[in-house]
This record gives C-alpha cells, sequence and structure tokens, in this order.
C-alpha cells in the first residue's frame, strides 16, 4: 500500500520523465515512449519507471539504451523537480507488457 507521500512523488516523476521522453524522442522519428507508471520505494530512494515502447521490435534495444543513460536522466529530472524533492531517487526503467498480456487475454478469449 502505497503513501500518499509516494503517490504524490511518483506523478510527479512520471509526469516530467514524460516530458523528458518526449523532448529526447522528437529527434527520432518513428519512435514513441511513454510512461505507464512510476513505483517509488517507501523510503523514496528507487523509482521504477515501466515504459511503453513503440515500434515493438526496438523495445529491448531501447531500454538497454535508458537504462545505460539512467544518471544522465536522473540528472535532467534533478534539474526539474529541484524545488520540489530534496533528493532525487535512483532511476529503473522496466518494459511494461501490460497492453502484450491483454492482447494475449483477447486472442485466448476469442479462439
Amino acid at each position: 500500500m502505497e503513501t500518499t507521500r509516494q503517490q504524490k512523488i511518483s506523478r510527479l516523476i512520471q509526469k516530467e520523465l514524460s516530458n523528458i521522453f518526449l523532448l529526447q524522442t522528437k529527434a527520432t522519428n518513428g519512435i514513441l515512449i511513454s510512461i505507464s507508471a512510476v513505483r517509488v520505494t517507501s523510503d523514496l530512494s528507487i523509482a521504477r519507471a515501466y515504459l511503453s515502447i513503440f515500434p515493438q521490435d526496438k523495445r529491448e534495444e531501447l531500454i538497454k539504451n535508458i537504462n545505460a543513460n539512467s544518471k544522465a536522466i536522473r540528472f535532467d529530472l534533478g534539474q526539474k523537480v529541484r524545488h520540489q524533492l530534496r533528493i532525487v531517487p535512483e532511476l529503473e526503467f522496466y518494459v511494461d507488457d501490460s497492453l502484450d498480456y491483454a492482447e494475449r487475454i483477447d486472442s485466448l478469449l476469442d479462439q
């Protein structure tokens, strides 16, 4: 069960990460990255961001690249939220596969 503070920080980080990825993906045509959820640990030290990436065939490559550059992304995030958060949490990025899971269930139900 997340506390109110965790939920507020999760929403703030989700909003700012979305803006960061929007600016970074404008330069690349045909790639869309959206933040579907952010979960913050109870001690506010780690934020896990779940990404939906389109096209799906570049998903693994992009997630590796994003995780390799997580320190630079954390720095950019810190510049944006420096007046709201005292300590910017470490960032971990994961692929959100909930849409794949829903499509698989739909295909199984259609059979």
